[in-house]
């Protein structure tokens, strides 16, 4: 029964990543090169088609789903930079130290558009890469055919910026489509971890809150999940004039409020998995959340195939039926919220993801129309930045900006590499070093043994691949259609599996190098390019410990972020104009704080996550940064379940008795956490959360005013707050002293 059960989920698996964005956009990238490469080979013959095949090749890391605003500005760097310096290798060739003076300098020049980040990173690539192949080309004859050479590289990339723009324009309905199910895929799998936290503590066998892997896991699904949503805002809330454009951006909304639900579902887990006797419930519970999950992942796969999808029951029905067991200690006379209505709570909040997951169906049926009046002036405030600006640039100038150091660390391993590959009997092939050196080297050493490993695998592969390919002699027409495939799989890979991409990239380089080199003989391909990947890779390892940018060096302030993330999102959230009227401005500020407020911790995690690989000396204090995420999680689940009474439950609130308790709370919360603590040698001690707010008796939350559950939630911030200077302050602390490191 398993294993038909599995293939299914294999299968469904892989037509999920078939239908993905990732694929869709390897696929255009590899139709523009075949378009641009079979139009010049019929025009021009096969070698002026391979030189316009490099100018694509070259021009195309930058081509990434995205809005439509600003793509031709996104495409343009890397030719303008990439085209004089082709030209400036194809006329050193026969220079090989002049050669290197050139490849040094213009490396650093290339690494610094890290200042840029994310956007900056394929710009760099490509840059790198039009160097690099220009290598690859045969030595040549004179002025004129560098100049040809040139030209014709030059025509390949300009042809291809326009393609990508009109591409990216005729595919933007899809990838908003494709964008908002991974969205959705990522949002179930949560689900899924979430609802993984529903059993009893003798079942799960672990007598801790949030067992630490699975903390972690959550932590880690939180922090990938926020650069997809960001990634989904930037195509999903472009333009949304249409109906359908609409309806989608309605999607993200509520799926942006989902995740909030589902902070607040885990609120009083802890107390009911200490009672063996609400088991049952929370099992069932378990199950409900599952089903939610399945709900919204058959949602994705809907969008994915371009259908309506179907309605899914109300499981509210479900939720009320749940049996709870009566609360002894309750039952004489203990103050405090009973186990019993802990889990009432707790099945009402998953109510709420039931009714957003019915919402969410509807919507995309077209059942429910979207409502965008709190974003639609101005959504743009969501949005990533698409226009060049020279700040990035003139702030790398620091001799500790990670950019910098990595520029001048790429500009020293290409240098090395390319001294080494002088030096090699196979020497002709000198370029394969420094192209293994770009793709493996990133900025931190958790990213560039993750390269390394995959790059040597994958490269062993295509090699393999390769050579039984060239060993067949095919036509420059079947080495065209191999260069296309090769290409829509290592551009549509990139990010998602760098393994498969290393192998398609090998053989792609490979037929592309026997293209421009017309009768080279395959069959010594194999040893040269393993041995090249093997000195590219260890290069590339080894230069990462030259001026490293420790993870450790950025944790003091990214510990800062966080905490005035949180501070301002707490203000917000718990601010009295709410209590009165619903104003567009305030829950669009609000909406802003709490995306500052996830990105923040996101960056945080990722950090400490990449610190683990780095030696044991210079890794930052790694458990109390473990217990600042997991307060800091715990602190936007208390917040969220707190802005979701005063949103829907606005009506069973006595608006006096919870208008001096929030003002105070948000003080408190900014005094505690509005400014990074000074490190010392007196630490506070503040009293765990779930001590406090415990001591008057909690009415029925469904039968009476909820406002004494609302001022419980308020104390247990306030708690939390604490403990997050606490936190700060022991990290600070263990950085400025590494001998109080904990282990």
């Amino acid at each position: 029964m398993q294993a038909p059960r599995a293939a299914v989920q294999r299968s469904r698996a892989a037509l999920r990543i078939g239908l993905s964005h990732y694929i869709a956009n390897g696929l255009s990238v590899a139709l523009g090169l075949f378009l641009i490469s079979a139009g010049v080979h019929v025009w021009l013959g096969t070698l002026a088609a391979a030189s316009a095949a490099v100018g694509v090749i070259v021009t195309a890391p930058p081509d990434l789903p995205g809005p439509r605003r600003g793509k031709f500005w996104q495409m343009l760097p890397a030719p303008l930079i990439g085209l004089p310096l082709f030209f400036a290798v194809q006329m050193l060739h026969a220079a090989p130290i002049r050669l290197g003076l050139v490849l040094v300098p213009a490396t650093f020049l290339a690494f610094t558009a890290m200042a840029w980040g994310k956007r900056g990173i394929p710009i760099a690539i490509a840059v790198m890469f039009s160097m690099i192949f220009s290598m690859a080309t045969p030595k040549p004859e004179g002025l004129d055919e560098a100049l040809h050479r040139t030209v014709i590289f030059g025509l390949g990339a300009a042809l291809y910026v326009v393609y990508a723009v009109l591409a990216n324009l005729a595919l933007n309905r899809r990838y908003r489509v494709q964008a908002m199910a991974d969205v959705l895929l990522s949002l179930a799998a949560l689900m899924r971890t979430e609802a993984s936290q529903f059993s009893s503590r003798e079942e799960s066998g672990d007598v801790r809150e949030v067992p630490a892997p699975l903390l972690g896991r959550l932590l880690r699904e939180q922090a990938a999940l926020a650069d997809q949503l960001q990634a989904t805002r930037d195509i999903v809330l472009e333009s949304p004039r249409t109906a359908y454009r609409q309806r989608l951006a309605g999607m993200l909304v509520i799926v942006l409020e989902m995740r909030d639900q589902l902070l607040a579902s885990e609120l009083d887990l802890e107390a009911l998995q200490s009672n063996p006797a609400h088991a049952p419930a929370l099992r069932e519970m378990r199950r409900v959340l599952e089903a939610l999950a399945d709900d919204t992942a058959a949602l994705a796969d809907a969008l994915l195939l371009g259908r309506t999808p179907e309605p899914v029951p109300d499981r509210r029905p479900q939720l009320s039926a749940i049996h709870l067991a009566p609360d002894a200690a309750h039952a004489h006379g203990a103050s405090g919220p009973t186990a019993a209505m802990l889990a009432r709570g707790l099945a009402s909040r998953i109510g709420h993801i039931n009714d957003e997951v019915l919402r969410l169906v509807a919507m995309a049926r077209g059942d429910v129309a979207p409502d965008l009046a709190v974003v639609r002036a101005n959504w743009q405030m969501f949005v990533s930045p698409t226009d060049w600006s020279w700040r990035p640039l003139l702030t790398l100038w620091r001799w500790d900006a990670p950019p910098l150091r990595h520029a001048i660390r790429a500009s020293l391993a290409i240098a090395a590499g390319y001294g080494i590959a002088l030096m090699l009997p196979w020497g002709s092939h000198d370029y394969w070093i420094l192209l293994t050196i770009v793709v493996v080297l990133r900025g931190s050493l958790s990213q560039t043994l993750e390269r390394r490993n995959s790059r040597v695998a994958g490269t062993l592969l295509g090699c393999v691949f390769a050579v039984a390919l060239l060993s067949t002699h095919p036509s420059p027409m079947g080495m065209l259609v191999a260069s296309v495939v090769a290409q829509a799989i290592a551009h549509g890979f990139a990010v998602r599996r760098y393994l498969i991409t290393s192998v398609a990239a090998t053989v792609l380089g490979l037929v592309q190098a026997h293209m421009l080199n017309v009768g080279a003989a395959p069959t010594f391909a194999l040893f040269e390019r393993m041995a090249d990947t093997l000195i590219g890779a260890a290069l590339a390892w080894a230069f990462c410990y030259v001026l490293p940018s420790w993870e450790r060096n950025q944790i003091a302030s990214l510990v800062s972020r966080t905490l005035k993330a949180q501070a301002r999102h707490a203000r917000l959230a718990l601010g009295l104009g709410q209590l009165h009227a619903v104003d567009t401005r305030h829950e669009l500020e609000w909406r802003l704080a709490r995306k500052e407020a996830f990105d923040s911790l996101s960056a945080l995690v990722q950090a400490t996550q990449r610190s683990l690989s780095e030696p044991r000396a210079v890794r930052p204090p790694i458990a109390p940064l473990e217990h600042l995420q997991a307060h800091s999680y715990q602190l936007l689940a208390q917040l969220s379940a707190v802005k979701s009474m005063l949103v829907l439950r606005r009506d069973r609130l006595t608006t006096a008795d919870i208008e001096g308790p929030l003002e105070r709370t948000a003080a408190r919360i900014e005094a505690a956490i509005g400014s990074t603590p000074i490190a010392g040698s007196n630490l506070p001690a503040s009293p765990p959360a779930t001590t406090l707010a415990g001591a008057v008796p909690l009415p029925d939350p469904f039968d009476n005013d909820v406002s004494p559950w609302l001022l419980r939630r308020l104390d247990l911030a306030t708690a939390i707050s604490s403990q997050l200077r606490d936190d700060a302050a022991r990290i600070l602390q263990s950085l400025d002293h590494p001998e109080t490191d904990v282990p």
